[in-house]
């Protein structure tokens, strides 16, 4: 993309005061124009969280079969990373709200064909497979537009608050969504798929399960809706072309790699973060659902807790990291490596929890801490990567856990079928301790600090 050098231009009518308060956050949220965008960005988020626990426990309740829930989660998540930097490109070419329109109405028609198909008692496997592929092509458009979007519709000197209130309320929805979705399957039953997978181990009928794919249909329906009461600083600009050719998408690519590689501190945290998407993300996305529905004791509705624990934790960091942003043990890098390492012991005695509050307690902390350090990574790429290139190296970044963590999830599924859960979960956390003390001792991560480099 571009940089923009022209000046702003004059904002719409309806987007706000031409003379904003010395708060940006006041000043935003007395913005009709960019409440209409967040109020459908949030709903539409809100919704993500439904699907995020119905899909997984559909398929267990379906199959019962980790191998199963791998592969779906795959075909999600491999297209979406596969295409985000395609997706990318048409976002340059044309307008991110013309994009991010047509993909609110894809995924409106996917979830509910997909909440038809519980309701009804006729979903089949392949047809799982099939409208979590469609999900997850349309995720890689929805990503880019979405991203690209904000600095459209806010002033430049509101973009920090703008994206702050944005990432604060994602992670809000992270917290409410999956609690309100397991209590949703909870007490409208998922027995109705449970008995269709015993006599037809193709078919699921689950009220609730269906209950939640058609609330995420409502919410696209929904903010597809408020979008287009949505105006862009361009105005009616907003669908005309580029005045210039973009770069080709391949060459923008090896351009923006082939600055990341000569980056010596960069390089060694994406490659790190590299590792810890392919050994520890995979089990983590694969490990909690099967410890829910295989727990007595647990459930639904412990699954909707323990991930909404997480949420919690990961929005409480968010908010530390903001009170408190120096906060370092030594540098940027030896904090990354000792909160990786915390987590990751904090992680290894979930396959022994034998209460719910057990697991919310350290999903918790697990959140509060990742939650903190990635506020500052955010950060430290921004300040570390020229603006010429940061689309590229977020998607880079996105791509890393979008890209390889699925991979992971479908060599768990696959590995779990010969070592218990216990043992996964103690394997994965002692991994990420060993990643973190190898890469103390063998890599220059330890170096990493916030200060941008002398030279760009």
């Amino acid at each position: 993309m571009r940089p923009d050098t022209t000046p702003p231009p004059a904002p719409p009518p309806g987007a706000g005061p031409a003379t904003p308060p010395a708060d940006p956050r006041a000043a935003l949220l007395q913005d009709p124009n960019f409440r209409w965008m967040i109020g459908g960005s949030v709903l539409s988020m809100l919704g993500d969280q439904f699907t995020l626990i119905a899909l997984p426990w559909l398929v267990l309740q379906m199959t019962g079969d980790t191998l199963v829930l791998g592969t779906v989660l795959a075909l999600i998540s491999v297209p979406r990373a596969l295409f985000i930097l395609i997706g990318g490109a048409l976002v340059d070419r044309h307008s991110p709200k013309q994009v991010l329109m047509i993909t609110k109405y894809v995924n409106l028609v996917l979830l509910a064909a997909l909440a038809g198909l519980v309701f009804a008692g006729t979903l089949s496997l392949w047809m799982v497979y099939a409208l979590s592929l469609g999900i997850g092509l349309a995720t890689a458009f929805s990503i880019p537009a979405g991203t690209a979007m904000m600095p459209s519709v806010v002033a430049r000197p509101q973009l920090q608050a703008a994206n702050g209130i944005s990432l604060g309320l994602r992670q809000l929805t992270m917290f409410l969504g999956p609690l309100l979705a397991g209590l949703l399957i909870a007490l409208f039953g998922a027995g109705g798929a449970a008995q269709a997978a015993a006599d037809a181990p193709a078919h699921a009928n689950a009220t609730g399960i269906g209950i939640a794919f058609a609330l995420d249909a409502l919410s696209f329906a929904v903010s597809a809706w408020t979008l287009p009461k949505v105006q862009t600083r361009a105005g009616l600009a907003d669908l005309s072309a580029p005045t210039a050719a973009p770069q080709a998408v391949l060459a923008s690519v090896a351009q923006g790699l082939g600055h990341f590689w000569r980056d010596n501190e960069l390089r060694t945290c994406f490659l790190y973060w590299s590792a810890i998407a392919l050994f520890i993300m995979g089990p983590i996305h694969i490990a909690i659902p099967v410890l829910a529905s295989s727990s007595p004791q647990l459930g639904a509705a412990a699954f909707g807790i323990i991930v909404g624990a997480h949420g919690a934790g990961t929005l409480l960091g968010m908010v530390v990291s903001g009170m408190v942003p120096r906060l370092r043990f030594g540098s940027l890098g030896m904090t990354i490596l000792a909160f990786d390492a915390i987590i990751g012991a904090l992680f290894m005695p979930l396959g022994l929890i034998t209460a719910v509050w057990q697991g919310a307690v350290l999903m918790l902390v697990i959140g509060l801490l990742g939650g903190f350090m990635q506020v500052s990574v955010f950060t430290w790429i921004q300040h570390r990567v020229p603006p010429a290139l940061l689309g590229r190296a977020m998607s880079l970044f996105m791509f890393i856990f979008m890209g390889l963590a699925p991979i992971s999830a479908a060599v768990t599924g696959w590995v779990m079928k010969s070592i218990t859960l216990t043992q996964l979960f103690a394997a994965s956390g002692g991994t990420l301790v060993v990643l973190a003390a190898l890469a103390f001792v063998l890599t220059p991560m330890r170096r990493v600090t916030d200060a941008a480099p002398a030279t760009r």
